[in-house]
């Protein structure tokens, strides 16, 4: 397949797509969260790894290779969007539409309140408890898809869950609805 794609075949560029699109696209919409242009991002995702694809050591790792490409581009876009947003350029009014159904508004304003407290953690933070609580990784391939040791996984995951949890007791609203599961975004 990696060769295919150093060659250019149109063909094993779809059956990446296809393979790993969809799964990118969730990650990128549940990171960036409210107002993200997760279809966008995805394409560039895309760019980047068909773009960089010869520089694959190990053609085995082409989706591993994905999802640090995918982690790498998130963690820049959460960096420039808050730029723009200490600029106040950014409009964080809406959320990602694959979020929610727009008629469950309860599920709406909740994910709204999640996101906006996934908003204070910082990049690394927040990549982290979104690949762990809302893609259901482990440890391990958080690890691997941000390129980084299983220790320092552990340190970001714990800080964010630690001001994720502390933040959803102060909403009751939101804690309830924390607890029965509902706030994880199966889109």
């Amino acid at each position: 397949m990696v060769r295919a794609l150093i060659a250019g075949e149109p063909w094993a560029a779809a059956a990446v797509w296809n393979a790993h699109a969809p799964k990118v696209f969730r990650i990128v919409a549940r990171v960036l969260g409210p107002g993200a242009d997760a279809e966008d991002v995805t394409q560039e995702v895309f760019v980047r790894v068909f773009s960089s694809v010869s520089g694959l050591r190990d053609p085995d790792a082409l989706g591993s290779f994905v999802f640090s490409v995918t982690v790498r581009l998130l963690k820049w876009e959460l960096r420039r969007r808050r730029v723009r947003r200490i600029l106040q350029l950014a409009d964080t009014a809406e959320l990602p539409e694959q979020a929610v159904a727009p008629a469950d508004s309860e599920a709406r304003e909740a994910l709204g309140r999640l996101y906006a407290i996934l908003d204070t953690l910082s990049a690394d933070d927040r990549t982290a408890f979104v690949l762990r609580h809302m893609e259901g990784m482990s440890l391990p391939e958080i690890a691997e898809a941000t390129g980084i040791s299983l220790a320092t996984v552990k340190r970001r995951l714990s800080r964010a869950t630690e001001r994720v949890s502390s933040e959803v007791e102060k909403d009751m609203s939101l804690g309830a609805y924390y607890m029965r599961g509902e706030a994880r975004d199966d889109s």
